[in-house]
């Protein structure tokens, strides 16, 4: 396969991968990446393999007035990137959240091997936690127990789905 179709195969890839995400259709999401996979993003920090799949199992299960849209899809035979933007409700407070995020990714034998999200921590906290957020959202005492607590939702969803 010459670089160019790598580059067309892997830009359908992350095209797939959104739109599977869009359809809120997590194994197909997952079945985008390799088995050993690296996912990271400000919340859940780093994930690797079945942990990232899951990560998205979860929030798909979870997700209320979800809507993501994507743009900006490129690549070339080693790696790519995108933009989108994930608008739901979260669960927690019940405030809407419009999350915009910059993906880099890094492809390895037809599949996504690295996927790294990048937004604003506290932006984010301050749309899904109101006051709170906009106070205290900046704050790594803040951000922490934000990531604590996604760690914990995932580590519980995964030990339900997987007993």
């Amino acid at each position: 396969m010459s670089n160019e179709q790598k580059s067309q195969a892997n830009s359908a890839l992350i095209t797939r991968f959104y739109e599977s995400f869009a359809r809120l259709d997590a194994e197909g999401m997952a079945a985008c990446y390799s088995d050993d996979v690296l996912f990271s993003d400000p919340v859940f920090g780093e994930l690797r393999g079945r942990q990232a799949g899951d990560m998205w199992r979860m929030l798909v299960s979870r997700a209320q007035e979800f809507s993501v849209t994507f743009d900006n899809v490129r690549a070339d035979e080693r790696g790519g990137g995108a933009h989108w933007v994930a608008t739901y409700l979260f669960s927690q407070t019940g405030r809407t959240v419009v999350n915009n995020i910059q993906a880099r990714f890094v492809f390895r034998d037809g599949k996504i091997c690295e996927h790294h999200d990048h937004f604003d921590l506290w932006r984010w906290s301050r749309q899904a936690l109101g006051g709170k957020g906009v106070l205290l959202g900046w704050t790594p005492l803040v951000q922490n127990a934000i990531r604590e607590q996604a760690r914990k939702g995932l580590k519980a969803f995964t030990e339900k789905h997987h007993a």
